[in-house]
């Protein structure tokens, strides 16, 4: 993994409006300083299942493969595929618990990372921006909720 201090957010950048569609770009300008730009080889793992990390990403380029554990000695099973524009890691990120999925870079991908620590800051100085991003966190895990809702109930 390499990482920067987000050089590489522009907030007039497609793959960056992409991932910050919710936002004005005047906003995204605003939240550039309080992420890390990392990027990923080919195979490499981002998140593990298990671990706990205080931070999540919003995928700028490439795509990740979000797989589960079976329970069958090292079998996982692959639930997602998230390309730009996706947001990863936001379940643990909001409930500080471990991380339920792994993921793996299918191709060389590239995240802006929020952490904790830089969310708290955003919370006190960019609150309206804080509130923007929580409120598009809240919308995706309600959006993959439904979504697996649904694909439990076509299994039964």
């Amino acid at each position: 993994m390499d990482s920067s201090n987000c050089n590489y957010c522009d907030p007039q950048a497609e793959d960056i409006k992409k991932a910050f569609s919710f936002l004005s770009t005047d906003e995204v300008g605003f939240l550039c300083p309080y992420l890390e730009s990392r990027e990923w080889k080919q195979d490499a793992i981002v998140m593990q299942e298990g671990e706990f990390e205080d931070y999540m990403g919003f995928v700028v380029e490439g795509k990740l493969a979000v797989k589960k554990h079976t329970g069958y000695w090292d079998k996982h099973i692959v639930i997602a595929i998230l390309d730009k524009g996706s947001m990863v890691g936001e379940g643990a990120f909001i409930d500080q618990a471990p991380r339920s999925n792994t993921i793996v870079a299918m191709e060389k991908c590239r995240m802006l990372i929020l952490s904790a620590p830089k969310m708290n800051d955003l919370i006190l100085n960019r609150p309206m921006i804080a509130i923007k991003l929580m409120k598009h966190m809240l919308h995706i895990m309600s959006l993959r909720l439904r979504k697996a809702g649904d694909r439990i109930s076509e299994l039964l």
